[in-house]
């Protein structure tokens, strides 16, 4: 299947010059928008596999709508593409869950280039950003307690992991997919650094969570 695609810009003839381009390269672009509020509407309708973001966008912002994104369709990846290469930017991108950044003077090739590997699940930047990032996350790991940065959605999915509920059933339970709860247990194995579901349970019953 063609990896879906939303485009998220508020400059028009930009908008539509990237739509013919994801387009012309066999992606298919499922919807696009204009600002913070139709973003997040249009992708929870849509469920895309990449939203390809602007962070400099009506209210709310770039930054704002990837955390809207991680919470409300976590299979959607985020993939920023902004006139700004700022370490402020940056960072507050990655850290409100965009899997990708590149600038806007990225070529037509490394764009397509990256849209397809962020839709693998891989993270992608710009030249020079990703040693920043990293550099950054590791500062966070050393002074960050671990799961401080799991949203409601993931404590309350890892609670039920913890109780012993099967991903069928927390999705039951919680009115979800299968996958979308596959993919909330993804997000907090990344964000704790685990690997499986047995360290998680420890992780939750060391912290209480499967007594709540």
């Amino acid at each position: 299947m063609s990896t879906r695609v939303m485009v998220v810009d508020d400059h028009p003839l930009w908008r539509e010059a990237v739509e013919r381009d994801l387009t012309a390269a066999g992606l298919d672009v499922v919807a696009v928008a204009a600002d913070g509020r139709e973003a997040v509407a249009r992708c929870v309708a849509t469920r895309p596999d990449v939203v390809l973001l602007d962070l400099q966008i009506p209210e709310p912002d770039g930054v704002a709508v990837t955390a809207a994104v991680a919470e409300r369709s976590p299979e959607t990846r985020v993939l920023i593409l902004s006139a700004s290469g700022e370490q402020s930017d940056v960072l507050a991108a990655v850290k409100a869950g965009a899997t990708g950044y590149l600038v806007k003077s990225a070529s037509r090739e490394q764009l397509l280039d990256a849209v397809r590997r962020v839709a693998a699940g891989e993270p992608v930047f710009t030249p020079g950003l990703a040693g920043l990032v990293l550099g950054e996350f590791q500062r966070d790991s050393e002074q960050t307690p671990p799961g401080s940065r799991l949203t409601e959605r993931e404590t309350e999915v890892l609670r039920m992991v913890a109780k012993g509920l099967s991903y069928r059933q927390i999705a039951e339970r919680l009115v979800l997919s299968h996958r979308t709860v596959q993919n909330h247990v993804q997000n907090t194995l990344r964000k704790l650094q685990m690997h499986n579901r047995v360290e998680l349970t420890r992780y939750a019953i060391e912290h209480g969570l499967d007594e709540e």
